[in-house]
């Protein structure tokens, strides 16, 4: 127990140092269901240590969203408390940071109505624009990550009794994050390290074109846009200070050009979104729009999601993992998607990320005009599988393997 209590404490201090870098004088906001404060705590103690200026804590409640969904109001749900609005907008107009750590139980809104869930996803993304504008851009440090809460343990070990479920995805989740022996931090760097060779190799290739095709039914082509370029594991904040949005990692990523992508895309793991588990899903996707979905499990809810704007129905992410990442090596179905797409290629639809040299320097037009979808909505769903093939086409006609037998090619 000694053991597990201290690689706990490293790991609070990997997600201060490495995640979130926090310097010297900034503020930390942290948002952590209350069921896991001990590890909240270890985190505020990191940063005082590296000098946060304050911590700031924003407390959740899988039982309380739950009752909320199901008996508040209706018209709570199209609107966003003004004071949340001017907290989030606030901190991160002053370059705070942001620590998010992640544990719902992944069907904790099963049954609810998923109009309540769409609309308030969508009076939250129009309220929140500017924060989350600020986020996409890295203008200030943000980290996702995640430690065991009861219910989320017993859904991913349901043989275990609750005590050897907690304990087991403690495990997995140190193993995954590099935390399981040794300096956490320096474990960290030399696998950023080791991302950024993924990144160098596809950024001097300079694909015009990806193809993917696996026995699982994906078959697709996409485009990527005039001057992208592929990240992974750090991003640099406005203040030039390196961070690594989410541990663990293993992937790199570019954005797709909007209007490019055609064929079907088949997912192969569950998703996890908004308290339901969407199964047996696929998408039959034209000039980059999803046109048609199907799902053997939560077609309803998956529906809803792709539908909440415009930019949902399109594509904003395009990720590359080996299938024998540590992750996915593990056989865990972590119904996290912090974790399993870590465990799997996959995209996003819904909201780019500005992947594309000189962003900064770019209008919304000047990068909309290069392909840049945008969206209230950014969800990350997994195709990738032990045979998956992915082609990448050079502006010069060039073929180049990128992955065969699911795992890169170089």
């Amino acid at each position: 127990m000694a053991e597990l209590d201290k690689l706990i404490r490293d790991y609070a201090e990997l997600v201060i140092r490495s995640g979130v870098n926090l310097q010297k004088g900034q503020r930390l906001s942290i948002t952590c269901p209350v069921e896991c404060a001990d590890f909240a705590r270890l985190c505020a103690a990191a940063a005082y240590e590296a000098g946060c200026r304050e911590v700031l804590m924003r407390w959740r409640d899988d039982d309380l969203t739950r009752m909320k969904y199901l008996h508040a109001d209706d018209d709570i749900f199209d609107i966003v408390n003004s004071w949340e609005i001017d907290y989030l907008n606030t901190l991160s107009g002053e370059g705070a940071a942001f620590l998010t750590i992640h544990a719902e139980d992944p069907e904790s809104l099963k049954g609810v109505d998923p109009d309540r869930l769409r609309r308030s996803q969508i009076s939250s993304g129009k309220a929140l624009e500017t924060y989350r504008a600020r986020l996409m851009k890295s203008e200030c440090p943000w980290c996702v990550c995640s430690v065991p809460s009861k219910a989320w343990a017993a859904a991913v070990f349901p043989e275990l009794s609750e005590e050897e479920a907690v304990a087991r995805l403690w495990k997995e989740i140190l193993t995954a994050c590099r935390v399981d022996g040794g300096d956490a931090v320096q474990n960290w760097r030399d696998h950023v390290n080791e991302v950024r060779g993924h990144m160098e190799f596809l950024n001097k290739c300079n694909f015009r074109t990806l193809r993917y095709k696996n026995a699982a039914g994906t078959d697709v082509t996409v485009d990527l846009p005039e001057g992208h370029y592929w990240g992974g594991a750090e991003e640099k904040a406005g203040t030039g200070v390196m961070f690594s949005p989410n541990i663990p990692t293993e992937e790199v990523f570019t954005l797709p050009k909007k209007d490019s992508m055609n064929g079907t895309l088949v997912a192969t793991k569950p998703l996890s979104y908004n308290g339901s588990v969407i199964e047996g899903f696929s998408f039959k996707v034209k000039d980059g729009r999803i046109v048609e979905v199907h799902a053997d499990k939560g077609e309803d809810i998956l529906k809803d999601a792709v539908s909440v704007d415009e930019g949902a129905s399109y594509f904003g992410e395009v990720a590359l993992v080996a299938y024998d990442s540590p992750i996915s090596r593990s056989g865990v179905l972590f119904l996290n998607t912090l974790f399993d797409e870590n465990a799997s290629c996959h995209f996003a639809f819904g909201e780019a990320y500005p992947n594309i040299i000189g962003a900064e320097d770019m209008s919304e037009e000047e990068l909309l005009a290069r392909g840049m979808n945008t969206s209230i909505t950014h969800v990350d769903f997994m195709i990738g599988s032990e045979d998956l093939e992915i082609t990448g086409i050079t502006h010069d006609g060039r073929e180049i393997p990128v992955f065969r037998n699911g795992n890169f090619a170089f």
